[in-house]
């Protein structure tokens, strides 16, 4: 099975499918990439050079793709940074494709719009192309808190409010919804997972960083899909992804970098050192 992944792309670092694509293929899946944007760095460094790719463009690959009887091959897509709110169009066409050539195929959205430190840092238009095109389409959906909170007008101050918004979202279409950095109390950070079954929280330890790394979350995506994709149900696809990521943070740390330490704590996404099980909660 191959997965098809529209998210963004640095020469330097790791985030979007820079990160995504060696995370997916650790696990032993062939990953395939669409860059929706090439930046010379993550923006965080306050200088970077790039741009968008046009939506055209990257039409032109997923028509390419389909026409020569490639799309065929995949099993599964992965979308996070767009770039321009017109990829959006693009990121639905490809999964309405794939899904006449194989009904069921899961889609995973990363609807990656901004943070609570610095809002939104998406172009106009992209949150409306999130909740009304891609969500529906979405089985899986990993906003953070303050994604959560723009996705569905709420405000998230805590874990009860987390699975109302989420259960909003699964009213809409999206089969489940994984909310990142959760405060959990007790110096730790949790991972919420909700669908029509339940919901369940992954809580770490919250690891403090001079400078925080980035392409933390299209990691995790990356981890959760590769995990569906391996037969896990919900619950334990978001213990194994938080724990191996957990893992990766904790080498990052360790080594003192800006970036995420990949490539040394690839060990982490095989294998976790230390498991977090997913725990049920009521809200």
């Amino acid at each position: 099975m191959k997965i098809l992944s529209f998210q963004s792309a640095v020469a330097f670092g790791h985030v979007g499918n820079s990160a995504a694509i060696f995370a997916l293929q650790r696990l032993g899946l062939d990953a395939c990439p669409v860059d929706t944007v090439q930046f010379s760095n993550h923006p965080g460094y306050g200088v970077w050079r790039g741009g968008a790719h046009p939506a055209g463009a990257l039409s032109e690959v997923v028509e390419g793709l389909d026409g020569a009887g490639l799309l065929e091959s995949f099993g599964a897509i992965l979308s996070g940074y767009l770039g321009q709110a017109e990829t959006g169009a693009v990121v639905a066409e490809a999964v309405r494709r794939l899904r006449h050539h194989h009904p069921g195929a899961p889609y995973l959205c990363d609807p990656v719009m901004g943070d609570e430190d610095g809002g939104l840092y998406v172009a106009e238009g992209i949150p409306e192309v999130f909740a009304r095109t891609l969500l529906p389409l979405a089985d899986i959906a990993t906003p953070n808190r303050f994604e959560l909170g723009m996705l569905t007008g709420r405000s998230i101050t805590g874990v009860a409010d987390a699975i109302q918004a989420s259960r909003l979202l699964l009213e809409r279409g999206t089969g489940a919804v994984v909310t990142t950095s959760l405060t959990a109390g007790d110096g730790m950070i949790g991972c919420l997972a909700v669908n029509a079954e339940g919901a369940w929280m992954v809580r770490t330890p919250l690891l403090r960083f001079a400078t925080a790394p980035n392409g933390g979350g299209d990691t995790l995506s990356a981890l959760l899909l590769a995990h569906r994709l391996k037969g896990r149900d919900l619950p334990e696809a978001l213990s194994m992804a938080v724990s191996s990521l957990y893992g990766v943070l904790e080498r990052t740390r360790a080594a003192g970098g800006r970036e995420l330490a990949l490539v040394a704590g690839q060990d982490e996404i095989a294998l976790p050192t230390r498991f977090f099980p997913p725990l049920p909660v009521k809200g």
